[in-house]
């Protein structure tokens, strides 16, 4: 008797060789449900965290959030998706973004074998610590971007002053 026979997971190699890899290895099957129970876990607090397996941020959509002196751009990233799949709102300090992004085809007869995209209902909450004026925010959807325009309050807006150093006598 051979040591490879003395290894249960190799007994039947020959006919594993056919069956895609995830369902012969179970170490790797229960690796990537591990990954997806805590890609779910973070999402909904939408934490930092990317996933392991994919590369997908756990905060989906994507966003930039870029500050000028007058206001904000917040730009997401939503391929595949349009305006009226999305909702843009401002509460509490926070530009909320909420939509659902559908599968595009459903065929029964077809079994997924492998997806890394992401599909459902989606929420993601951007705090600001900086006062905006809500009601003049602008929002605009192009090939699968959304921007939002969020202009500062007038207090809030900074303008760099130059302070002169006198030299210590």
């Amino acid at each position: 008797m051979s040591i490879s026979q003395l290894i249960p997971w190799n007994r039947e190699r020959s006919s594993s060789a056919l069956m895609p890899r995830e369902t012969r290895d179970p170490f790797l099957a229960l690796h990537r449900e591990v990954n997806r129970l805590f890609d779910d876990l973070w999402r909904q607090f939408d934490m930092p965290m990317g996933r392991l397996d994919a590369g997908i941020g756990a905060g989906w959509p994507q966003v930039q959030l870029d500050e000028g002196d007058k206001e904000f751009v917040l730009t997401a990233e939503l391929p595949g998706m349009s305006e009226k799949d999305v909702e843009v709102l401002f509460a509490d300090h926070a530009v909320i973004l909420r939509g659902e992004r559908r599968a595009e085809r459903e065929d029964k007869n077809r079994n997924q074998r492998l997806s890394e995209r992401y599909y459902g209902r989606f929420e993601r909450r951007i705090p600001l610590d900086v006062e905006i004026e809500p009601d003049k925010a602008k929002a605009e959807f192009r090939n699968g971007v959304l921007s939002v325009t969020l202009p500062k309050t007038p207090q809030a807006q900074t303008e760099t002053v130059r302070i002169p150093i006198a030299r210590a006598a």
